[in-house]
């Protein structure tokens, strides 16, 4: 027995490099959410939530468009957020991220992904399959979460557009990392959403 956590970044958003918060999927993120829906096509899903915005909402209508049986509800623990602020050990490099982020936000972020952790990685004695499709930061924070790594390291833990991040517990065993960011799916061309070159 096994639960298992499927996590998806949202597709391509279009014209997300003009800084736009949201909006609907490129037609290269629509691509992207059919090869990922073809890919996960075998998979027995016994939940999926997906974040309310935009572009992770049409991400999961698309994979759903594939899937007929697969039961989609929106989940507000999903949001895009900021899950914690940087601490001391936190490297420079990353001071003009955070000093673009308020206090509230990172207030409301670690609310936010500390309800996230009851709700989505609490333990069953059955297996399951559930799924996610939200965003980067999000999946970056469940990712050290689970490996227990110091709070301010999500920040450095990106996925591409689409890809695919696989979290598995056992009864008696703490949860462990299966899979990270993986995109055997997506074609070069279609691996998107880091600021340089995925070419693996």
């Amino acid at each position: 027995m096994a639960h298992h956590l499927y996590l998806v970044r949202h597709g391509e958003q279009l014209d997300a490099e003009h800084g736009l918060p949201d909006g609907p999927l490129s037609p290269r993120g629509r691509r992207q959410a059919e090869l990922l829906a073809e890919r996960l096509g075998g998979v027995p899903f016994d939940n999926a939530w997906h974040s309310p915005l935009q572009r992770a909402t049409e991400t999961a209508q698309i994979i759903a468009a594939k899937m007929p049986a697969l039961s989609l509800e929106p989940s507000p623990l999903l949001f895009d957020c900021i899950p914690t602020g940087p601490a001391p050990e936190t490297p420079k490099a990353y001071d003009a991220f955070f000093g673009s982020v308020t206090e509230a936000e990172i207030e409301a972020g670690s609310a936010q992904m500390e309800d996230a952790a009851s709700e989505f990685l609490r333990s069953h004695r059955e297996d399951r399959h559930e799924l996610l499709i939200t965003h980067n930061f999000v999946i970056g924070w469940f990712v050290r979460e689970v490996l227990g790594a110091p709070d301010w390291r999500w920040v450095s833990i990106n996925q591409v557009n689409c890809g695919l991040t696989v979290l598995t517990q056992r009864p008696g065993r703490p949860w462990s990392l299966v899979s990270h960011n993986d995109i055997a799916h997506l074609p070069p061309e279609l691996r998107t959403g880091l600021s340089e070159p995925y070419a693996i």
